[in-house]
């Protein structure tokens, strides 16, 4: 699928799409002082990045706060934020990553695109936020850590959606060792062997 399929299966306007042209801008300003993003996927950012990031927003939890984490250059979290603003204005998307000066980039880009977030320079394990009904990474980290970061960012009602590569098979039979939760694996649009993990009701295997 197309970034421009994806965003007419989003029903989202042109502004929206000029929009994540202005911020492949930024990405492409920035890139080459603190490296946003991998020099090889530069000529790809479209298919690697933008079109990656924008199939998750179909999937989220409309009803409440996003909170994305391991934020990184923007993917999903801007992203995301920009089909937001089109489609669901009032949705704020929180930005957690603990590089500095990726979080002046993400600062600097939700300034300049006018977005309804917040972006906190910090590591995950030290914040304590209002709880999401969207939480997402890409990644970050293995299945049973985000476990213990969903455990208390998202809420009961609440969605994740964790973007994974070709492993994500042994990442779910590991985290089924000392979790329980429900899963729905969403074939990724952008990768044949990749994957969105939509997963709700986590708990502790114990619990």
């Amino acid at each position: 699928m197309s970034i421009r399929e994806a965003l007419t299966s989003l029903n989202v306007s042109r502004e929206t799409e000029a929009q994540l042209h202005d911020f492949v801008a930024l990405v492409k300003k920035w890139n080459p002082v603190i490296n946003l993003i991998a020099r090889s996927s530069v000529p790809n950012i479209w298919s690697r990045h933008i079109d990656d990031s924008a199939q998750i927003v179909a999937l989220a939890n409309a009803s409440g706060p996003w909170i994305d984490i391991g934020s990184g250059g923007g993917f999903p979290g801007i992203v995301a934020a920009i089909c937001l603003k089109d489609i669901a204005p009032s949705t704020s998307v929180t930005l957690v990553e603990s590089d500095v000066r990726k979080a002046a980039f993400l600062r600097q880009a939700a300034i300049t695109l006018k977005l309804n977030c917040e972006i906190y320079s910090s590591r995950i394990e030290s914040l304590t936020l209002p709880r999401a009904a969207t939480l997402s990474a890409r990644a970050l980290a293995p299945l049973p850590v985000l476990f213990q970061y969903a455990e208390r960012l998202v809420r009961k009602d609440g969605v994740c959606l964790f973007m994974k590569g070709q492993t994500y098979h042994e990442e779910l039979a590991a985290a089924q060792k000392s979790w329980s939760f429900e899963c729905d694996i969403v074939p990724s649009q952008t990768d044949l062997t990749a994957a969105v993990l939509k997963i709700r009701n986590i708990r502790r295997a114990a619990d």
